[in-house]
């Protein structure tokens, strides 16, 4: 046992531990135990020589990746080929193309040419990470920033210099680095939209953050300690794996915010009026309590307005629905500047409404002067001829507490017959004791206070100077 135990180790010692016979360490070792000792102490010398041994398999790592963004590109491409007014999934679904492409082009290293495989074929993922780039920048209907292309330009400005170009350690640096200026430029892209309102962005550009910190970290790493090729390796496994997992959870919160928007777009159109752009009728009445809210806060009344186009029909049939269309559109366009807050929308049909918080029937009844004299002064145009149109308008008001929107709406629709029997093209107020009053059974034209339009004003101010000189 003792000589069979000297022998075996003399043979380790001597021989290669490769090209060690395996029928002399069997036959030399006399028990299990000893042939287990063997090949532990071989296992330990081949080690000690090779350093640590490489974890990763590249061109696997390589082939699964390649496959995941083609099937992404697929999907991306079908989607923007649904809807092709949205370039940001053309834009997507390059940035997983090339990608694909250019990491095939570099698990081939040895079947095709080095400049292919090497310069080509990291250029080109690269430019997948641009194109991502310009995808978030088209979201936004923002036009491409020249910093979108920076990951290959750095890439190909450097890949050529002689001490990067033969050393495999300091390529794995530049393409951190130039992958860092990537994701900090994908972070930047997100930053650009609108961040208080879509608050995934916030968690996106987080993990595009992470991302660049990631890669710069590993490149700053390696740079320090200078490891060897397989170690090299190793740490670029690890940092690509990273990576790539950040890109999933990127990809989900993606299409988390396509989401959220697309149901923001879908809950607009229900509250929006499609002809003219503003608020339907539902959409605001359902802003009735928060102008009442306001209105308490801020110790002012709530004044509902009523308009009507004056004699709407007659456009329509003399001048046609598409002229009658753009009237339409023209006022809802015009008024709504006019109103606080926007909170202008069209009841139906040629009749429009407004709520607004006001200081007293003085500041209401100012509001609705300005929209019906402005809309007087600038006849709409519909390119074959130049119509004519009057608005009349009803203003009914009441106290913050004891605002009520059915009462209120009541009250200017009152208000609103009484301008139209008073020859319309005016402006009739309802104070708080008329609005609050019951509807009587028959509407009648006398009620309301008739708001003087400006030319009675212009013309009471023209007699009172003729009777003062007369005196």
């Amino acid at each position: 046992m003792k000589e069979g135990l000297l022998y075996s180790t003399i043979l380790i010692h001597v021989y290669p531990t490769e090209s060690l016979p395996a029928d002399i360490g069997l036959k030399q070792c006399r028990s299990a135990a000893t042939l287990r000792k063997w090949r532990a102490s071989s296992a330990r010398m081949r080690t000690d020589r090779q350093g640590v041994a490489a974890v990763f398999n590249i061109a696997t790592g390589l082939a699964i990746w390649c496959s995941e963004a083609m099937t992404l590109a697929l999907v991306l491409f079908v989607a923007w080929r649904h809807n092709v007014r949205n370039e940001a999934y053309l834009y997507w679904g390059l940035g997983f193309l090339l990608t694909g492409v250019g990491f095939a082009m570099v698990a081939l290293r040895g079947e095709i040419p080095s400049v292919l495989s090497i310069e080509a074929g990291n250029a080109i993922a690269l430019l997948g990470q641009s194109a991502w780039v310009a995808g978030f920048l088209a979201l936004d209907r923002k036009r491409i920033e020249w910093w979108a292309l920076l990951p290959p330009v750095i890439w190909l400005a450097g890949v050529f210099l002689p001490w990067v170009n033969s050393d495999y350690s300091n390529r794995v640096v530049l393409y951190n680095l130039a992958s860092a200026t990537g994701a900090t430029a994908l972070a930047m892209a997100v930053a650009a939209g609108d961040m208080r309102r879509e608050r995934t962005r916030v968690k996106l550009m987080g993990v595009f953050v992470i991302q660049g910190c990631l890669c710069f970290g590993s490149a700053l790493m390696m740079a320090l300690t200078l490891p060897s090729d397989i170690e090299a390796t190793n740490l670029g496994g690890a940092s690509a794996m990273a990576s790539a997992f950040l890109l999933t959870i990127a990809f989900a919160f993606t299409c988390r915010l396509i989401m959220e928007r697309s149901e923001r777009h879908l809950r607009a159109l229900t509250l929006t009026d499609s002809l003219t752009g503003v608020l339907n009728r539902r959409g605001l009445l359902g802003y009735f309590d928060a102008t009442q809210e306001k209105a308490h806060d801020d110790q002012r009344q709530v004044a509902v307005m009523l308009f009507d186009l004056d004699h709407f029909k007659r456009v329509n049939d003399r001048f046609g629905h598409q002229s009658g269309d753009a009237v339409l559109t023209a006022f809802a366009r015009m008024a709504r500047q006019y109103i606080p807050n926007n909170i202008f929308g069209r009841m139906g049909g040629e009749e429009f409404a407004a709520f607004a918080a006001v200081t007293d029937q003085t500041e209401a009844e100012a509001i609705a002067e300005a929209i019906r004299t402005e809309f007087c002064r600038l006849p709409v145009s519909t390119g074959e001829a130049i119509v004519p149109v009057t608005v009349s308008i009803g203003i009914a008001l009441a106290s913050s507490i004891e605002a009520n929107i059915d009462k209120l709406i009541s009250a200017a629709d009152r208000a609103l017959y009484a301008a139209k029997a008073a020859g319309r093209n005016c402006t009739v107020t309802f104070g708080e004791a008329e609005a609050a009053a019951p509807a009587p059974a028959t509407p009648t034209s006398t009620a309301g206070e008739l708001v003087p339009t400006v030319d009675d004003q212009v013309e009471a101010l023209r007699r009172m100077g003729t009777l003062s000189r007369a005196g």
